[in-house]
């Protein structure tokens, strides 16, 4: 059994594995979870928000039980591709208003200064080599070294919506509603939200979803680029499983990670920069097991076999 230098802790777990999780260990860490689901099934690990009877609202345990389960699943070589959801009929309302309310009541400044701190995060195990600034409170979803998909499954709003931007691809039901909902509540963009939506879906409509708080469905988000796809909604997780599992049994992890961190470090970098490192990623590339596989299964016309290395 391989032994890891950080195990759990009552509030946080740290995973680091020379290789992979055993599954005494990881079925150590789903039990832990409060707010959400955590399953794996040939090499997809699905991450489920899981309180539908709020439309999934965010909490502080649900924020948590998130992150942890994207570390282990990061650090899982079993684990190829995340899918991220909802329980029930809501991808994810925003932050739980009943605690926003309260919160509300506290002394601001102490408030402040313990949020604050909340902000940023240790690296973890495993993830990709990116600034800083992809692993913050809620920018961490882009230094997880496997592809993160989101599966929008209904509503999907303030903090719910910052989530799922932060993914990498983002399939929706027709029946997926978005709004930022920020400006109606009397608040404003926050956690990157206006860094990255003018990213996705240019600056003209990130600046009327941001303004408007307007809701959007699912045929003008995938029209202004927010959704990859729009799926009938008794049809979407056998859509996002069934591309899910051709990312984790077709195509290479090593090939994936590295492109996965190219692209965001691009978004801070120069065209120069961008070329110049990828001449040395494609001669590292051509050095790899995964690439030498990559050849012989197309050439011996069967299914590739990737180690990830």
């Amino acid at each position: 059994m391989l032994e890891p230098i950080y195990v759990e802790d009552v509030t946080r777990v740290v995973v680091k594995y020379d290789h992979i999780l055993v599954d005494e260990i990881r079925e150590q860490f789903t039990m832990i979870y409060s707010d959400i689901l955590y399953d794996i099934d040939d090499n997809v690990a699905t991450i489920t928000l899981n309180r539908p009877d709020r439309l999934n609202a965010w909490s502080r345990d649900m924020e948590g039980d998130v992150r942890r389960a994207m570390e282990v699943a990061g650090a899982d070589e079993g684990v190829r591709a995340i899918i991220v959801t909802g329980a029930g009929r809501g991808f994810c309302a925003g932050a739980d208003m009943s605690i926003l309310s309260a919160s509300s009541e506290e002394d601001s400044d102490s408030r402040r200064e313990a949020d604050r701190k909340r902000l940023h995060h240790e690296p973890v195990a495993c993830q990709l080599e990116l600034p800083s600034d992809y692993n913050m409170r809620y920018t961490y979803f882009t230094a997880t070294p496997k592809p993160v998909i989101a599966a929008i499954n209904g509503p999907c709003a303030g903090l719910g919506f910052v989530m799922a931007l932060f993914c990498d691809v983002r399939f929706v039901s027709e029946k997926a509603v978005f709004t930022t909902a920020f400006a109606r509540r009397g608040l404003i963009a926050e956690h990157g939200i206006d860094w990255i939506l003018p990213r996705v879906v240019g600056l003209p409509n990130a600046l009327d979803l941001l303004l408007s708080a307007r809701k959007i469905p699912a045929a003008e988000a995938f029209q202004m680029g927010l959704a990859t796809k729009v799926f009938p909604h008794e049809e979407l997780m056998d859509g996002v499983v069934a591309y899910a599992k051709e990312l984790a049994l077709m195509v290479s992890p090593r090939s994936m990670r590295v492109m996965k961190e190219q692209v965001y470090r691009t978004q801070g970098t120069s065209l120069s920069e961008s070329v110049n490192r990828g001449f040395d990623e494609m001669y590292d590339s051509l050095d790899s097991d995964d690439f030498r596989e990559g050849v012989a299964h197309f050439v011996e016309k069967r299914a590739p076999s990737f180690s990830g290395q």
